[in-house]
């Protein structure tokens, strides 16, 4: 552990996603750092033993949340101000995709991811940002996003939510600096976790060849990333993006698309 065991003492944190992979690790660095922490997701089983290991490190709370009901994140609200009486970060983690060719990608698949990702994430801030951070002119937000530096091809789905959530980063950034809140983004590349099991093993078979690091990222240094950005060691830090990724931003192609290969005459 490189920060401090108290950086966040005394301060309440919101994990999306919580339950399992980046999320979960995650809730584990604000817990080691003195946050007490509430994680939330849809799969109550899930948050549940989530919440049970968590426990060892410190004061955490599991509640079950599907971030594209606006609804359940105004309950959600109305439970941290009625238990805690406030929130001073917010983690938005939970999200998901899958890998498709943009030709074969159903209307219904777009529009979850889109709900989902974008929308979901959306609604989440606002609801947390009039609820907190816009009455007390206070907090901080991080929104984990994707390595969509070069565009997203495989996954334009995910690609435009992401973008989505980082132009609102930016936009938000601006409109709330006068109110002391700061908001920044996380944009992990390849991560070792949990949520590579939905991908076919065959697009991920060399990929670390790609990577300038030659090696995928661990779900502990997104952790660290989101510890600098909600922290005062970034605190002239707001509407930035931090990529995650060893390089692979800058380098190669990511897998191979079908759909984007010259078509036979």
């Amino acid at each position: 552990m490189m920060y401090a065991s108290d950086l966040f003492a005394g301060q309440v944190c919101l994990v999306t996603g919580g339950g399992s992979g980046i999320g979960y690790a995650i809730a584990q660095a604000y817990l080691r750092c003195g946050a007490t922490v509430i994680i939330a997701s849809r799969k109550a089983e899930r948050l549940e033993e989530a919440q049970k290991q968590l426990a060892e490190l410190g004061p955490v709370h599991a509640r079950v949340l599907d971030i594209r009901e606006p609804e359940q994140g105004d309950e959600l609200a109305s439970w941290i101000g009625q238990t805690f009486g406030k929130l001073d970060v917010l983690v938005n983690n939970a999200g998901g995709q899958f890998p498709s060719a943009a030709a074969d990608l159903s209307r219904k698949g777009w529009d979850a991811v889109i709900r989902n990702n974008l929308n979901g994430t959306w609604y989440l801030t606002q609801t947390m940002a009039k609820a907190f951070f816009l009455p007390r002119c206070a907090g901080n937000i991080v929104n984990i996003i994707a390595n969509i530096y070069r565009g997203f091809p495989g996954m334009a789905h995910t690609g435009a939510a992401r973008a989505g959530v980082e132009n609102l980063t930016k936009s938000l950034a601006v409109e709330w600096a006068p109110y002391r809140i700061r908001i920044n983004a996380v944009a992990p590349g390849i991560i070792q976790s949990t949520g590579l099991d939905q991908y076919p093993p065959s697009l991920l078979d060399g990929i670390t060849a790609k990577i300038p690091m030659k090696r995928l990222g661990s779900t502990a240094e997104v952790a660290d990333s989101c510890l600098f950005l909600s922290s005062p060691l970034s605190a002239y830090m707001t509407g930035e993006t931090l990529y995650l990724d060893g390089g692979m931003r800058l380098w190669g192609d990511i897998w191979d698309v079908p759909s984007l290969q010259t078509p036979t005459v």
